[in-house]
Order: structure tokens, then C-alpha cells, then sequence
């Protein structure tokens, strides 16, 4: 480790004494006085995927009351690529009503989250969630976190050998010891408990949690430049012939403290798809005994970088790799969004005709509301499928959306017309803006959390909408993300506009990123309301209406105009490589 144990953090030393994750979990679940887990054991329990949380909206009245807080369970799942079958949503979706707050929540890593799970049915809920043959081990805490999957390439056949590599990637770096399933699932302790060897991320785990993601081209919807590892395949004639690899792209930072800042990755080089496993341990390995564990808010793989130099960590990558990593090949991408509504698919299956719907699933919240009844129109389409040998599953995207994969051709009436009946086909009415748009949970169970960001998202992408429209730029496809706090989760400095909480109902308001997921953005105005980011924003685009060129961006027409200040943080171009005549 890079720190003496005198100068780790207070993280550093819980998991030492952890004995691999177990800490007091066992104690604090027996506890009957408190609807809390112990210090310690909220570190702990972010391993085996789970938050613990408050209603922060009751917080003042409970104090009054002289109550605790009123503490709950979020639970993540660990999901490569965000797939499940429709036996599998159903499970899930039990589990929400018989255990949760009643709705699913889909994220922007393509995995499923659960809120309002109570301390004395969290074991229940993670048994039942095991059940249901999906896991939460390493959903969250300092370890590889959900392995992302482009949802939607053309080619069925890519997908699935692009998510086979994925899934074993994401089983390979799954933490060794056996707490998980002492602790949850009443495994029996055997010889070595506590002690087990973890050959990947030694006794102490890794100094920050660390994310990876696969993209096919042209596509960057898992905005791949974002994540501490990405894979980009390469393919040719329709075949995968392996990815290029890059690394130190994080999203994280602290307002305040110009030492944090977002980061988009590097690329390395080229590997064979059968040595993705193998240049993974190597970049892991490196950033679990260079990584930074003093100071937490600077622990990523993507200040090790910084701190070190790029050429000596792919020197170091290549050395735990036994190989040089082969010259990068050509790629391109489009864009960074989803391709909503029905996408024709390559045959598979006996050459049946396929095709793949996007839904748009604002925020990633699946509920019944009023006439909008998407938990019960997805219930009624897994039911229709669930004993069926059909091939059709559900993909979580990673712009919090869903699709529905696979479905043959004799099956899509019905499936739209279960869709329309549920006010479920926003896509077809909603303006590129609502569509693209995303949001993390914030308040009122984000700890974190400084201001509003789910809950505000439909409002102010109205106000938005209402501003498009007096300059006629309605059908504009830009992306808004919305963010809490500066910590990254609804990946806000990847948007064309962004907003950052500061404090309640004020944001700095962020600028200028690609539609492509290779530029980011640049804070334009700080800690403004409402009014104050409506009015620029009506300015920016009455600009934007008069003076754009053809075709051109909403934050490329920001940067070429030269309206954008200064950035405040490190701003780490991505070079767009074109394919050349002879790779085409």
C-alpha cells in the first residue's frame, strides 16, 4: 500500500479489522433497540451490496419527537450488463412490494436498487433477491463494482459474446470471501473463515470502489470514457476481434477542493477478447498497491494516474500483463444515448425474426402512478413470457431505461398494445430532451445528497421544454443530467447540461459536453436557482436557434462559440479515432 498505517484512512483501518467483511454485521442485525447497524458496519455492509439510509424529510420531525432517524436498507444488485429473464423481473418485482417501497429503480450501471428495506427484513430480502438466482456481493464498497454492457448493438450475436465476456469478467473479480453468504445466506463457517485469500484485491480491498464497462461502436451508451477500465470492441466483418482498453476515467469530485475533479480515461492499447480477464487484474492489481489510501476523495485509479504518469502506469499494466499492449485500432462513436422504440434485430434462434424494444423509464423509477402503470404493464408482459422458451429478457440500460430484448416478431402487437394501455410509450410523444435525460435519487434517502434531483427532474425539464419551444428548437436532441451532489452517479459531467447540487434549490450549472461521451462538461454559472439557470439557458439557446451550423450539437456549438468559461477542473481530451480505409 501506498500509505504507512499510520497515515491510512478510517476506512483503511475498518477493513482491516474486518475479518474480511464480517465486522459486527451479525451483532448489529440481532441488535432489537435500533433500526441502525453499527459504525463500523456501515462500511462493512457496502460490500455486500446495501446503503444504510434515513428519510431525510423526517428528519427534523423525529428529532423533535426525540426519535431516531428513520433508517431503511437501499440494496444493489450485482447484475453484468443489466439482464434478467422475465421470471427473474418477477421475482424482483415481489420482492419490491413484499419487502421495499413498492417500485424498482434502474441505475445508470444497469443494476436494480431497492429502497426502504427495514434493518429486521434485510436478511429476508437479500435471500429472496439470491432466490431469484441474482446476487448483491460487491454492489457497492471498494471493489470492482456492476459490469456494464452496451443494452442495444445491432447484432444479437454481439451482444451476447460481448456480455459473455462481461459476466465472466465481473464473476473473476468478485470478492473471495465467503462473509456474504455466512452472513445472509446461513452458510456454514468453515476452516479459515475470516482469513480467506483474496488473490486479486489483498486483505485490505481496493483504496475506492472501481467501475468497468464494455461499449460496442458506434454506441457509447455506458459512456465508457467515464469508468476507471472500459473495453471498446472492435469488430470486423461482424466478428469481434478483441477491445481496446482504457483506463482512469472517474466522475467523482468535492466542491470546493480543486484536487478532485472528473476524469475521462485514456486509451492503452488492444487485447484479444480471451486476455480481458488477464489486463483486468493487471490494472486492478496496479491500483490496489499504488492507489491512494490516505485521503478517500482522492483514492481512484484515475489520481493514481495523475499522480504517477501515464506512462508509467501502462508500464506497469503491461508488466503484471507479461506483454506490451498491441496499438490501439481504429474506432468511432455516435452518440451516447439510447435508441428508443422498436429496433429490428439479426435472426437468431432458428432464424425466427427479432426485434428489441426501448422504453423510456424516466429517472429509472418503474411504479404505479395515477394512469402511468409501468410496474404493471412490465408484471403483465413478464407473466406472458415467463414459461416460455421465447429467448426474450429484460435489459437494464445504462441511461436508466429498459428494453425488451428478443421479442419475436408475432409477439410485438401485443406487447404494444400492453405498453399503450399503461401510459408506458412515453418515447413515442416525449421531446429528446426528456428522453435523454437523467437524474440520480438525491433526497429525500441520499446521504449526500445537497439538493433535489429525481424529484425535480420532470418540473424542470418542463421549464426546459417551455424554452426549446419559444426558440424552435423543440426537437433539439440534447442531453440534461441532474445530480444531487458533485459525486458523479447520473454521470452529470458527460452532459451537454448539467446541474450540480450546492445546497437546497441551488446548482452550479455545468456546460459544453459532446453527445458522444468524450468531452466533458465546464462549469458556466455557480450555486444559481432556478431562475437564474432558466434565464441563461433562455439566452444560450436563442444563440444556439440563430447562429448553429448544420447539424451541429448543442455543446459543440457552446465550445466553438467561445461562451463557456473557463473550466475549474483538469479537462482530459479523448482523441476520436476514425476508422481508415484499410481497417473499413
Amino acid at each position: 500500500m501506498s500509505a504507512t498505517l499510520a497515515n491510512l484512512s478510517p476506512v483503511e483501518g475498518i477493513k482491516t479489522r474486518s475479518r474480511r467483511l464480517r465486522g459486527t454485521l451479525l451483532e448489529s442485525l440481532a441488535n432489537e433497540v435500533t433500526g441502525a447497524i453499527a459504525d463500523d458496519d456501515t462500511q462493512l455492509i457496502k460490500f455486500h451490496g446495501s446503503y444504510m439510509q434515513d428519510d431525510r424529510d423526517l428528519r427534523e420531525e423525529r428529532r423533535a419527537a426525540k426519535l431516531e432517524p428513520d433508517y431503511s436498507f437501499m440494496i444493489r444488485t450485482r447484475l453484468p450488463g443489466g439482464v434478467v429473464t422475465p421470471a427473474q423481473w418477477l421475482k424482483l418485482d415481489a420482492i419490491a412490494q413484499r419487502y421495499a417501497n413498492g417500485t424498482l429503480r434502474l441505475t445508470t450501471r444497469q443494476a436494480f436498487q431497492f429502497h426502504g428495506v427495514i434493518k429486521r427484513e434485510l436478511k429476508a430480502t437479500l435471500q429472496a433477491i439470491n432466490a431469484a438466482l441474482i446476487d448483491t456481493v460487491a454492489a457497492c464498497g471498494d471493489v470492482n463494482r456492476n459490469v456494464m454492457v452496451a443494452a442495444n448493438p445491432l447484432a444479437s450475436e454481439l451482444h451476447a459474446r460481448v456480455y459473455a465476456d462481461a459476466a465472466k469478467l465481473s464473476e473473476f473479480l468478485k470478492p473471495k470471501t465467503r462473509a456474504y453468504y455466512e452472513i445472509w445466506l446461513d452458510e456454514e463457517k468453515v476452516a479459515g473463515s475470516g482469513e480467506e485469500y483474496e488473490p486479486i484485491y489483498g486483505a485490505v480491498y481496493l483504496p475506492r470502489k472501481f467501475k468497468v464497462a464494455f461499449a460496442v461502436p458506434p454506441l457509447n451508451d455506458v459512456d465508457v470514457f467515464a469508468n476507471d477500465l472500459g473495453f471498446i470492441a472492435v469488430i470486423e466483418n461482424g466478428e469481434l476481434l478483441g477491445y481496446n482498453v482504457v483506463a482512469g476515467g472517474g466522475l467523482g469530485a468535492t466542491h470546493g477542493e480543486p484536487a478532485t475533479y472528473p476524469r475521462l480515461a485514456d486509451v492503452l492499447g488492444f487485447v484479444a477478447a480471451d486476455r480481458v480477464n488477464a489486463i483486468a487484474e493487471a490494472v486492478v492489481t496496479t491500483q490496489r498497491d499504488f492507489g491512494g489510501r490516505a485521503d478517500r476523495k482522492h483514492a481512484r485509479l484515475k489520481y493514481t494516474i495523475d499522480d504517477r504518469g501515464l506512462d508509467w502506469f501502462k508500464a506497469e499494466v503491461e508488466r503484471r500483463f507479461g506483454a506490451p499492449l498491441r496499438p490501439a485500432r481504429p474506432f468511432r462513436f455516435e452518440h451516447n444515448g439510447d435508441r428508443f422504440g422498436w429496433v429490428e434485430s439479426a435472426p437468431i434462434q432458428n432464424g425466427t425474426g427479432r426485434a428489441h424494444l426501448t422504453l423510456r423509464i424516466e429517472a429509472g423509477r418503474v411504479a404505479d402512478r395515477g394512469e402511468q402503470r409501468h410496474l404493471s404493464a412490465l408484471r403483465r408482459i413478464a407473466q406472458i413470457h415467463a414459461n416460455e422458451d421465447s429467448g426474450l429478457e429484460f435489459r437494464l440500460t445504462p441511461n436508466q431505461n429498459l428494453l425488451i430484448a428478443n421479442v419475436p416478431n408475432e409477439d410485438r402487437a401485443e406487447i404494444d398494445e400492453i405498453v399503450a394501455e399503461h401510459r408506458l410509450d412515453l418515447y413515442r410523444t416525449a421531446t429528446p430532451l426528456r428522453l435523454n435525460a437523467l437524474a440520480c435519487v438525491a433526497l429525500p434517502t441520499c446521504a449526500l445528497a445537497m439538493a433535489e434531483a429525481e424529484r425535480y427532474l420532470p418540473d424542470f425539464t418542463g421549464k426546459v421544454e417551455a424554452l426549446l419551444d419559444r426558440h424552435g428548437l423543440r426537437d433539439a436532441d440534447i442531453h440534461l443530467r441532474l445530480s444531487g451532489c458533485p459525486n458523479g452517479c447520473s454521470r452529470p459531467y458527460l452532459g451537454e447540461i448539467a446541474l450540480i447540487g450546492k445546497a437546497p434549490g441551488r446548482y452550479n450549472l455545468m456546460l459544453g459536453a459532446d453527445a458522444r461521451g468524450q468531452r466533458l462538461n465546464r462549469l458556466h454559472r455557480e450555486n444559481v436557482d432556478e431562475a437564474q439557470i432558466l434565464a441563461t439557458l433562455d439566452e444560450l439557446f436563442a444563440s444556439y436557434a440563430s447562429a448553429r451550423a448544420q447539424g451541429e450539437a448543442f455543446g459543440d456549438f457552446l465550445v466553438r462559440s467561445g461562451v463557456l468559461a473557463e473550466a475549474h477542473y483538469k479537462v482530459i481530451p479523448v482523441t476520436l479515432l476514425e476508422p481508415s480505409a484499410a481497417a473499413a
